[in-house]
């Protein structure tokens, strides 16, 4: 029971939520950069919620199952068709269907978006590599020997396949018009005219955007005290400003020290939504405290866990 990558697309890796604990040893938190999207796709094939998924990056795989009758589901904003009997039919996402021996599915691209997500009924044959089935490309940790999947992959599937009904959500990825920060550590680096023109200009979203981090086009910001600090500790989301003034933030696959000053953190509700923020998108700031940070969270895990227990 396999699948066979006849197109590999781009940046596609296994993911899962995430390896945690590893910090102090320099390993990421990796895992899929819309947490969202990745849970409703295990819940829609009935598989564990932290199984493994492919991720992929505006094209995704072409793929051909060698197996009868398995479930699969496509999440996100993405364009595809599933092949069968040499009748293409044009897919559906967040609505499970099935598949047999010989079909394909062809993912040709996310519209508008980075990010989107595909998985099948019993999950895939893969082991955890530091308690994790999360690819970390850097350092060649997880499944594939930590590589992405490439064409003429063989990817191995579980044997218990479920056979569940069909399911569908209406799911809308929602946009915001702010992302919403919160202060970082080195805020007050920046002089008061560089704070006003992080949150009242308009930044640009460049090609330098990748899952280690999205660097900014956009008014350079002033840092009035030192360029560089003594290295420190990263989360993902948190804005670190180079010596040329433009913005970087740390996504997913970030490393774990840095050592540029952080003017703000993205706020983690808003996570999903810059994640998903293609090339050439425009973006605004807005910063709020972290008791709001909080409460806001607070409301996106109760709407996650709601969608969650539709499906």
């Amino acid at each position: 029971m396999s699948l066979k990558v006849i197109r590999s697309g781009l940046n596609t890796t296994f993911q899962d939520r995430g390896r945690s604990h590893f910090y102090h040893v320099g390993i990421p938190f990796s895992g899929a950069m819309d947490t969202r999207n990745f849970l409703i796709t295990n819940k829609l094939v009935g598989n564990d919620l932290n199984d493994a998924v492919i991720e992929f990056a505006l094209q995704g795989p072409k793929l051909k199952i060698n197996n009868n009758n398995v479930n699969c589901v496509v999440t996100g904003n993405v364009s595809f068709t599933i092949k069968k009997n040499s009748t293409i039919y044009k897919g559906e996402c967040y609505k499970t269907f099935s598949l047999n021996n010989d079909d394909e599915i062809d993912i040709i691209s996310t519209d508008n978006s980075m990010y989107g997500y595909f998985s099948i009924s019993g999950g895939f044959k893969i082991e955890k590599k530091w308690n994790s089935y999360s690819t970390h490309l850097k350092s060649k940790l997880g499944p594939n020997r930590g590589n992405k999947i490439n064409e003429n992959d063989v990817l191995q599937l579980n044997g218990n396949i479920k056979l569940i009904n069909q399911k569908k959500i209406n799911y809308l990825n929602s946009k915001i018009e702010f992302i919403r920060v919160i202060k970082g550590t080195n805020f007050e680096y920046f002089s008061n005219e560089s704070q006003k023109s992080f949150l009242g200009s308009e930044y640009q979203v460049t090609n330098l955007t990748d899952r280690m981090g999205m660097r900014l086009e956009g008014k350079k910001l002033e840092n009035i005290k030192s360029e560089n600090i003594k290295s420190e500790g990263l989360i993902k989301g948190v804005i670190q400003v180079p010596p040329d003034g433009k913005p970087i933030i740390m996504l997913s696959d970030h490393g774990t020290i840095g050592g540029y000053p952080k003017i703000a953190v993205i706020i983690s509700a808003d996570y999903d939504k810059i994640v998903q923020l293609p090339p050439l998108s425009k973006i605004k700031f807005k910063m709020i405290d972290v008791t709001d940070a909080e409460r806001i969270f607070s409301l996106y895990s109760m709407e996650t866990k709601n969608i969650l227990d539709q499906i």
